[in-house]
């Protein structure tokens, strides 16, 4: 707790530094963050946002802690990315003030919030969380529930791509170099470092676990087999621990590792058909976003991809893309990427139908 004050500590102090805060605006802010290890200091709050590690149980507990002293009219919010709402909600005496607040990192830097509705989620429990996300300076989307969401489902298949490519044989520096020329403002194998490798594959893991109680079944991918080589066999999980797809010198550069030449077979594919399988991948199941009711409009797919994931500014957005393609031009690019890669890349049918009506999006 007090090292999360000290990093709002640090923000503050450089825009003092920069003329953009005065010392005693600073001081008033952080007078207002109060660190604590006692659940007991959260009575009376409006709202609690609980930001614990993605393991249903755990959130279940922090839940059942906090929540006994919401104020009367309060909200439990959850931030996570990936774990689905209504879910979590169970572990509340209240489902219909359960919310998702999902905040995206850098906190400071990033200004989009994904508010995740749940199945009981009620409608005052909404605006409430709508406001706060406004007050705050921040730029909300609403979601409806489902794993992932709708950022972290399609952000993850960009990255899922990037570690594809790799299994595929292709440079790492051409993978992190295409990436950034399609407009992502950072490549996936770094993203992947941040991210950090053991939480991909937790994710995985406990994806896989909940999918086969509903009967289900998570198909393993190449990206998940380059994950577990280099967790398990190379001993890389990521910038956290030191080594992941780059190496971290101390005061230097990141680069990317030697190693990596594990997979490089310099397999031959143009640039171009590589930033289509980037920007395609992400369309395509922002599209599915918007058929299954996870996304409410357009709009929201598109403003939510641009600041939420950084799809690239000069499309539009996710949806924009593809609208921006061509439609008809789209779903025929969309067929002969799933006949070359696979069903990722199958067209959805609210695609095909907005194409027979001769409609965008």
């Amino acid at each position: 707790a007090e090292k999360g004050k000290a990093y709002s500590q640090k923000l503050l102090d450089k825009k003092v530094s920069q003329g953009r805060l005065t010392a005693g605006q600073r001081e008033q802010i952080l007078n207002l963050i109060h660190p604590t290890a006692n659940t007991e200091d959260l009575t009376g709050c409006d709202l609690i946002i609980e930001a614990v590690f993605e393991n249903q149980e755990l959130k279940a507990q922090v839940t059942q802690e906090a929540e006994q002293y919401l104020a009367a009219d309060g909200v439990m919010a959850s931030n996570t990315s990936t774990l689905p709402i209504s879910n979590l909600a169970q572990a509340s005496k209240d489902q219909d003030k359960f919310i998702g607040l999902h905040f995206f990192s850098p906190v400071d830097k990033m200004q989009l919030v994904e508010i995740i509705r749940g199945q009981n989620t009620s409608d005052e429990t909404l605006a409430k969380a709508f406001d706060f996300v406004q007050q705050i300076g921040k730029l909300p989307i609403v979601v409806n529930d489902s794993r992932g969401f709708f950022t972290s489902r399609v952000f993850g298949t960009f990255v899922q791509e990037g570690l594809r490519l790799l299994a595929e044989g292709v440079h790492p520096a051409r993978i992190e170099m295409t990436a950034l020329k399609a407009g992502m403002p950072v490549g996936p194998l770094a993203v992947q470092d941040e991210v950090s490798l053991t939480l991909t594959e937790h994710v995985s893991n406990e994806t896989r676990k909940a999918l086969q109680a509903e009967g289900k079944e998570r198909q393993a991918s190449p990206a998940d087999a380059v994950i577990q080589t280099m967790i398990h066999q190379f001993n890389r999980k990521g910038k956290a621990a030191g080594a992941g797809f780059y190496d971290y010198p101390e005061g230097g550069k990141k680069q990317l590792w030697s190693g990596l030449s594990h997979w490089n077979k310099n397999t031959e594919i143009s640039e171009q058909e590589m930033i289509e399988r980037f920007l395609f991948v992400q369309a395509l199941d922002t599209v599915r976003c918007l058929e299954e009711g996870v996304l409410q409009s357009t709009v929201e797919g598109n403003i939510g991809s641009i600041f939420g994931i950084g799809f690239p500014a000069w499309t539009g957005g996710a949806v924009q893309y593809l609208n921006q393609y061509g439609l008809a031009k789209a779903l025929a690019r969309a067929n002969v990427l799933e006949k070359k890669y696979g069903e990722r890349f199958k067209a959805p049918t609210l695609l095909k139908n907005k194409v027979s009506a001769a409609e965008t999006f």
